[in-house]
């Protein structure tokens, strides 16, 4: 089977999820105050490497939040287990649930069956990150099958940092077709 990957420099489509604590809103669009949008997808409440890449995640959220960029967590996981999870990460950033398996094929994301994953109650997402920027359009993206072939945060916040500084008139990386 294959699956379509969201092109680089393309548009990301509008998915407006329920959020832990906060309104329902759109994760494409960043939160006053900022002016691009971080999307991590993790596979839920089941992975522990997922837990301590979110951990991760609130270790850098102030670097990310000083360039301007907004963060959102995402996983498939229900309202319960999301909470559940999140009680052992203490996020600084949003935690949005209830991504479906259409809206995981439309980003592009490998999709397990719970027989991947023990306590798992559905299919899910595998790991992927997108960045976007002032325009909605994929800057930086990172897609995986495998909870361990992560990138390294602090060196998304450092690309990020140089993709909005010396490189900013530079066109997204990634774009030959």
């Amino acid at each position: 089977m294959t699956s379509r990957k969201l092109a680089a420099g393309s548009a990301f489509p509008a998915i407006t999820l329920p959020m832990l604590g906060r309104q329902p809103r759109d994760i494409s669009r960043p939160g006053d105050g900022f002016d691009w949008m971080l999307i991590v997808v993790y596979r839920g409440k089941h992975c522990p490497l997922c837990t301590r890449y979110l951990q991760q995640l609130n270790d850098v959220l102030p670097d990310l939040n000083a360039l301007g960029v907004d963060v959102v967590a995402v996983s498939a996981d229900s309202e319960t287990r999301a909470t559940s999870q999140m009680a052992e990460v203490s996020p600084a950033f949003g935690v949005a649930y209830g991504l479906t398996v259409p809206q995981m094929q439309g980003l592009g994301l490998y999709i397990s069956d719970p027989r991947n994953g023990t306590d798992v109650e559905a299919p899910f997402a595998e790991p992927g990150l997108f960045v976007l920027n002032e325009d909605r359009v994929l800057q930086i993206t990172d897609i995986s099958n495998v909870p361990f072939a992560r990138p390294d945060l602090t060196w998304i916040a450092k690309g990020i940092g140089f993709r909005r500084g010396p490189m900013k008139a530079a066109p997204v990386n990634g774009t030959y077709a």
